[in-house]
C-alpha cells in the first residue's frame, strides 16, 4: 500500500471536517476522490500530500508511519506532489518553471534538459518550452503545472479538481495525461472531482465522501455486466443476470462480451406518478438513502443493484417519496455507458 489510513479525525476548531476510521490506497492505481462541495476532499488531499497533519489518528505511507515534524517531511515531499485546482506558474519560461526544482534539488544540467524534454513531451506541450508562463490558457497552465510535479519523479501524483476550470478539449487531454502518467511512469494517481462519468472513465478506485466521511463506492453505479441481443436484435447489457438495460448502439465498438458499465446518476428518472410511466429500461426498488448534494437531491435505491440517481429539488418536491418507499426507475439507453 501506498497510504494506509487508520482513525483519521481533522477538526478546525469545533469543526470536525474529517472522521475517517480506515481506508488503503494501492501503488501504482489511479483513484477518484468524490463528494459534494464541503465533503472534505480537498483537506484529505492535502493531508496525503504532507501539507497538513490529521488531528488524530495515523497516515501510514509505504508501511512507514508519517512523522509530522518538518525533518519526519522533508525526504517523503520529494515523493509525493500535489497540483492545484488553479496551479501558479512563475512569471518566466514554460522551462524555466520546469527547471526550477530540479536546480534545487542539484540535478545536472544535461539531467536536467532530458526530464523538462520528456515532462513536456508527455503532456504534449514541448513547442511551448520557451513560451511565457504567464500568456498560457488555463489548460495549457494546467498541463505545465503537471509536467512540472512530473518532472520531479514522484511516486505520488495528486491532483485538485485537475479538470473542472478548463475546455472541454484540455480536459479531455489531461485525462489521457493522468492515465499515461500511471501506465507509463507507475506513479499512483489520486485526483478529486465532481464528475461521476470522468471517474468511472479514468479511476480503477473510487473514494467518495460525504460530510467527512466514508460511503459505500456501490453508490458509484458501476457495474459488470454481459452484452446480449434483446428479441429485436438491439443491444442490451445484462447485470447480474436478472436485470437487462438497453443501450445505444453506437457504443458497441468491438467483440466484448463482458463488460463495466457506468449509469449517469443524472439522467435516471423516477417514475411515481400515474401516466409516467416507462416501458423499457425500468427497475422497482426501495430507497435506501436520501442525501442533499449541491442544491440536488442524490437517492440510493435497492433494485436488486444499489443504483443512485442524482434529481432536483423541484422533481423531488413533485413525487416526494420516503426512505423505505418503493418506487420506479426509468433508465434512458444513452444514461447506460460502456467503461
Amino acid at each position: 500500500m501506498i497510504y494506509t489510513v487508520s482513525d483519521l479525525i481533522k477538526k478546525y476548531g469545533s469543526r470536525t471536517v474529517l472522521d475517517i476510521p480506515y481506508l488503503e490506497v494501492e501503488k501504482e492505481q489511479i483513484y477518484a476522490l468524490l463528494g459534494a462541495n464541503g465533503a472534505g476532499k480537498t483537506t484529505l488531499l492535502n493531508i496525503l500530500g504532507l501539507l497538513e497533519a490529521p488531528t488524530a489518528g495515523q497516515i501510514q505511507y509505504c508501511s512507514r508511519p508519517v512523522n509530522y515534524s518538518e525533518s519526519g517531511l522533508q525526504s517523503l515531499r520529494k515523493e509525493v506532489v500535489l497540483v492545484d485546482q488553479h496551479p501558479i506558474l512563475f512569471t518566466t519560461t514554460v522551462f524555466k518553471n520546469l527547471e526550477f526544482g530540479l536546480k534545487i534539488r542539484k540535478i545536472n544540467k544535461k539531467e536536467r534538459y532530458r526530464i523538462i524534454d520528456e515532462s513536456l513531451d508527455l503532456v504534449g506541450m514541448r513547442e511551448f518550452s520557451s513560451a511565457p508562463a504567464q500568456h498560457l490558457s488555463g489548460g495549457e497552465t494546467q498541463r505545465v503545472a503537471i509536467a512540472r510535479a512530473l518532472a520531479l519523479s514522484p511516486k505520488v501524483f495528486l491532483c485538485d479538481e485537475p479538470t473542472s476550470s478548463v475546455d472541454v478539449e484540455n480536459q479531455n487531454i489531461i485525462i489521457t495525461i493522468l492515465r499515461r502518467i500511471n501506465e507509463v511512469k507507475k506513479i499512483s494517481v489520486l485526483f478529486t472531482t465532481h464528475d461521476r462519468s470522468q471517474a468511472a472513465r479514468l479511476a480503477h478506485h473510487t473514494i467518495v465522501l460525504n460530510h467527512g466521511r466514508l460511503v459505500p463506492t456501490m453508490y458509484e453505479n458501476i457495474f459488470r455486466g454481459v452484452l446480449q441481443t434483446d428479441p429485436f436484435g438491439q443491444p442490451q447489457c445484462a447485470i447480474q443476470d436478472k436485470i437487462h438495460l438497453s443501450l445505444s448502439g453506437d457504443q458497441i465498438k468491438d467483440n466484448r462480451k463482458a463488460v463495466s458499465v457506468f449509469i449517469d446518476p443524472e439522467m435516471i428518472r423516477p417514475v411515481k406518478l400515474p401516466g409516467d410511466q416507462a416501458t423499457q429500461n425500468e427497475l422497482r426498488g426501495r430507497v435506501v438513502q436520501m442525501i442533499e448534494e449541491n442544491g440536488n437531491v442524490r437517492v440510493v435505491v435497492d433494485a436488486g443493484i444499489w443504483v443512485a440517481l442524482l434529481i432536483s429539488k423541484k422533481r423531488y418536491q413533485e413525487i416526494r417519496f420516503m426512505v423505505g418507499e418503493t418506487i420506479d426507475l426509468y433508465i434512458p439507453p444513452e444514461a447506460v455507458h460502456l467503461i
